[in-house]
């Protein structure tokens, strides 16, 4: 991850410089924060490139004068600007190094006229802009000096200069916390299916005991006593035994009532017996993201000392074939009692949360509970990547993550949640169907959810389309995107005391 250093000393005169400047002060007084002479050389060079400083945008002029190998300058547009506008401009920052194929070079930052709070915003920007999952390379890519996990494209520092240097630590130190929640988060998807079946998958959570989070673990016998028969019939096809990993964070006052978490966390989704085409299957290591995007969450809250009792469960499965393979038509019984008749093997996320649900209310009464999962196919259909759908039981729940979402950029969209949904899921057998047809799909998915909420405040988030991306975004390189961990982050600062 990208290290970011403030310093109030004086802006250095070698090395690369990244110089930031509003566009309504460009055309009429050279740049500041640098020598005149070479304020005046980038002053003329960006005029002659057409360069006006729109937000995000950047012009790169080779050794401008002085020892500067290079300064990149920066847009930030008008002065005005909304929370969170100047992320996109890290993110533009942090690319346009990476074109310069920068390595082990001295990195500086300046943005004269910009306060503490854009400047972290910046700096949040180059961090989660330039995130990269490198864990198996072994062989240098296109201009890379060295081979090897390490090499990346870039800096792996960058010294920004403020007059208000300390203020800006004070501001980041909690934004670092976030966006390392969000990278831990990016990395689980990341890794492949092999690499993190669900004992894997409870190791790595174990280790954010090194933040003081508090981590329990209820394998195949204790959730068999507990009664999730839905969980561990799809869990039942695979040979990685499933875990139900349990995380508290005690910020709060003591009794009381946590937040709660619950993430699908299905590390490999074969589609069971249902099987599914055999294109696009490999993405299907990344049907855990919803659990990946809680582990994250609840990293970020124990990292900046959240003042909130948080409890974060997710359930951990592999869905595969096997002689022991739940088969279509199986009817389960849930942690609730109800039975379930499952016509599709592929709609295995909903069984996995049906389960969790119902124990994280029914354990640790919360005063609210949000899921996340990787649910529907329907949903990407609906909304496709610009936003995750959300569905819940409670207007302001709903209203606050919504808010949430605006200024964070993980946007959520509401969907209808009404009773006249329930009448797909009766089934002939059972209490109900684990599929209502294609008409109005993650409609009905998440309505099966409801079945297992018992009056707590609770939001479904499906994140099928916004989890991982084909290609960059103006926030987040191209695969896993670690969508929820500030999304959720956002909401629980409205909660502490």
């Amino acid at each position: 991850m990208l290290d970011i250093v403030f310093s109030d000393a004086a802006v250095p005169t070698d090395g690369t410089l990244v110089l930031a400047h509003f566009a309504i002060e460009t055309k009429t007084s050279p740049l500041e924060g640098v020598d005149e002479t070479v304020g005046r050389t980038l002053a003329r060079a960006a005029k002659a490139a057409g360069f006006d400083f729109e937000r995000g945008k950047t012009c790169t002029v080779l050794t401008p004068g002085a020892e500067y190998d290079r300064v990149i300058l920066l847009g930030l547009g008008v002065s005005c600007f909304e929370a969170g506008e100047m992320e996109s401009v890290g993110v533009a920052a942090v690319r346009a190094l990476a074109a310069e194929k920068i390595d082990g070079e001295k990195v500086s930052l300046a943005a004269p006229g910009l306060g503490a709070t854009g400047l972290v915003e910046i700096a949040l920007g180059m961090v989660l802009g330039g995130y990269r999952f490198d864990s198996y390379r072994t062989r240098a890519t296109s201009g890379q000096k060295r081979p090897g996990p390490s090499a990346r494209p870039g800096p792996s520092s960058v010294i920004m200069h403020t007059s208000e240097a300390t203020e800006a630590r004070q501001h980041w130190e909690p934004l670092l916390a976030v966006a390392r929640g969000v990278c831990l988060c990016r990395d689980l998807v990341s890794e492949p299916a092999n690499m993190l079946r669900p004992p894997e998958f409870e190791q790595r959570i174990l280790g954010l005991r090194d933040l003081g989070i508090r981590v329990e673990v209820l394998d195949r016998d204790a959730m068999h006593r507990l009664g999730f028969g839905a969980l561990l019939g799809v869990a039942q096809g695979s040979d990685a035994p499933p875990r139900t990993v349990i995380m508290h964070w005690d910020g709060g006052a003591e009794g009381e009532a946590p937040v709660a978490f619950v993430g699908k966390g299905v590390t490999f989704d074969s589609g069971g017996i249902s099987i599914k085409p055999a294109g696009g299957m490999e993405e299907m290591k990344t049907d855990m993201a919803g659990a990946a995007a809680v582990v994250g969450t609840m990293a970020a809250l124990a990292g900046r000392r959240a003042r909130v009792n948080a409890i974060g469960v997710v359930g951990l499965v592999e869905n595969m074939l096997s002689g022991n393979a739940q088969r279509p038509g199986d009817v389960v019984r849930t942690a609730s009692g109800q039975t379930v008749e499952v016509l599709n093997t592929d709609a295995e996320g909903r069984l996995v949360l049906a389960d969790v649900l119902w124990y994280t209310q029914d354990r640790f009464s919360p005063r609210l509970m949000v899921n996340l999962a990787t649910l529907t196919g329907a949903i990407v259909v609906s909304l496709g990547t610009e936003r995750a759908g959300l569905f819940s039981n409670n207007d302001r729940l709903a209203e606050q993550l919504s808010h949430a979402g605006d200024r964070t950029g993980e946007k959520l969209w509401r969907m209808p949640l009404d009773d006249s949904y329930l009448d797909l899921l009766r089934s002939d057998i059972a209490d109900f169907k684990n599929i209502g047809g294609r008409p109005g799909g993650s409609i009905t998915a998440a309505k099966f959810l409801e079945c297992f909420v018992a009056g707590v405040p609770w939001a479904h988030l499906d994140i099928a389309g916004t989890a991982f991306m084909s290609k960059p975004s103006a926030y987040a390189p191209k695969g896993a995107t670690g969508f929820g961990v500030r999304l959720l982050n956002h909401l629980v600062a409205g909660y502490e005391g």
